[in-house]
């Protein structure tokens, strides 16, 4: 299939829904939803709204209930579990808001790391993949530190070359400035915009306003359902924000 004009993600009414006890809790409804090639969009809602849930099954790290969920045009749902390891490996990749990082190995090293587990790449090809990833976010002067002697905002930069480095078709950044403070936020999510500048595809999950306005399209998500889906992010913004108080 030819995959020129077809969407990243489409999903048609993908419900989730959590069992204990053969008690089922829904948390997310009839989510119907386009992103393609190259957007950089924000997920903004309130604790318990069901955004981190959308963004784990989009992710490949959950799976969908009910609907259907189709990457590049293929039905998630028919996926064999070898499959969806492979697309965790090497499609996607995630920036997380604690960073994630080893903390006694170095910057190069900790950037290395997904090419270890990637089917494809050979040895000859990780050093020139890694250098270039460090290289991206601006770190290349630390390459050889190791991670726990960064700051903050530095240790994202290294997670998101981390993201970087097997060329995903997207990356997914849940809560990346969580743990900064304003100023390394606000790094962090210019490296983000650089990277979509190149053609990177995006999805970010935050609470925050100001990171969210750094996305193309933001999409809020109230009681597991979307309440909207807009590039006017006045609009958006004010209704996120009542919303969050």
């Amino acid at each position: 299939m030819s995959t020129a004009h077809t969407p990243l993600i489409q999903t048609k009414d993908l419900c989730k829904s959590y069992f204990n006890d053969d008690v089922a809790t829904p948390v997310l409804f009839d989510i119907n939803l386009t992103i393609n090639k190259g957007e950089f969009v924000a997920i903004m809602g309130p604790s318990g709204s069901g955004k981190s849930t959308l963004m784990h099954i989009l992710g490949f790290l959950d799976m969908h209930t009910t609907g259907r969920y189709l990457f590049q045009g293929t039905e998630t749902g028919e996926l064999t579990d070898d499959e969806l390891a492979k697309i965790r490996a090497t499609r996607v990749s995630f920036v997380f808001q604690a960073f994630n990082l080893l903390p006694r190995t170095t910057v190069f090293q900790n950037v290395q790391l997904p090419l270890l587990y990637h089917p494809t790449i050979k040895l000859a090809e990780r050093e020139k993949r890694t250098l270039a990833a460090i290289k991206t976010v601006g770190l290349s002067d630390r390459k050889d530190f190791l991670s726990s002697q960064l700051s903050g905002g530095q240790k994202q930069r290294v997670a998101i070359a981390r993201a970087l480095v097997t060329e995903p078709d997207l990356i997914f950044a849940d809560e990346p400035t969580g743990n900064l403070d304003s100023a390394s936020g606000v790094a962090v999510m210019q490296a983000l915009q650089q990277l979509h500048a190149d053609g990177h595809t995006i999805i970010l999950v935050t609470h925050e306003q100001e990171t969210a306005r750094h996305a193309e399209r933001i999409i809020h998500i109230k009681d597991g359902r979307i309440d909207s889906d807009s590039k006017d992010f006045k609009r958006v913004i004010a209704s996120a924000s009542s919303s969050l108080k």
